[in-house]
């Protein structure tokens, strides 16, 4: 079947850019980093820290899911696969924008880049209009699956404002100012509105697949 051969090929690039990118990190390799090291355990930390790193394991989790059912459903997992592919969307979009020009990566480094920014959201942008599952958004699960972004947003600044680390050059309190960071993050979740937004309208009108599924309105109690 297409739609499990996709959300494998999906499944199995999430989870090696993963891997690579935790190499990376064990072996003292870094990206957007300041000058010393910290220690292991400091360097593993911030590696989940990263809003990246999470929304490339969501998508890595929902994808491995549909491997073994592409037709998959369930209340949780429908806030974890919109959670994944609207963060994994942000995920591009931002390094695109934003981060991209900061970089001059070669190696191995330039590769986890390019696969955790740019390969991973495209697959999981066309595995989830191609393939589905839908329909599975309502508006109850968009809004519980912004819990997770608005968290992690909350949590940074809190982190950063305790410790000074900022995951992202342009949430760093210390070099921009508290007014063009909350700037950043109101526009950040505007966008974060328009894609759950959109994500909620478009599983409304594109055609059910991969087969005739549970109407969005009607949320099964199945499982997580």
């Amino acid at each position: 079947m297409k739609a499990r051969s996709w959300h494998l090929l999906t499944a199995v690039v999430a989870v090696t850019a993963l891997v690579l990118q935790t190499v990376l990190v064990i072996t003292g390799s870094s990206v957007l980093a300041e000058g010393t090291a910290p220690g292991l355990a400091v360097r593993l930390g911030r590696l989940v820290s990263y809003f990246t790193i999470q929304s490339n394991l969501l998508v890595a989790i929902a994808a491995y899911m549909l491997v073994r059912d592409p037709d998959r459903d369930g209340r949780w997992w429908r806030v974890v696969r919109l959670a994944g592919f609207v963060g994994i969307t942000v995920t591009g979009l931002v390094h695109w924008f934003l981060l991209r020009p900061l970089l001059d990566l070669e190696g191995a480094n330039w590769w986890a880049d390019k696969l955790l920014h740019v390969v991973v959201p495209v697959l999981a942008f066309v595995g989830w209009v191609a393939f589905g599952p839908r329909p599975r958004v309502t508006g109850t699960v968009a809004w519980q699956a912004l819990t997770w972004p608005f968290a992690w947003l909350a949590w940074t600044l809190a982190i950063g404002a305790a410790t000074g680390w900022y995951p992202y050059p342009f949430l760093d309190v210390s070099l921009h100012g508290y007014g063009r960071v909350l700037l950043v993050s109101t526009g950040v979740t505007a966008l974060f509105f328009a894609l759950f937004a959109g994500a909620h309208l478009a599983d409304k009108r594109l055609a059910p697949a991969p087969r005739q599924a549970p109407t969005p309105e009607t949320e099964p109690a199945l499982e997580g």
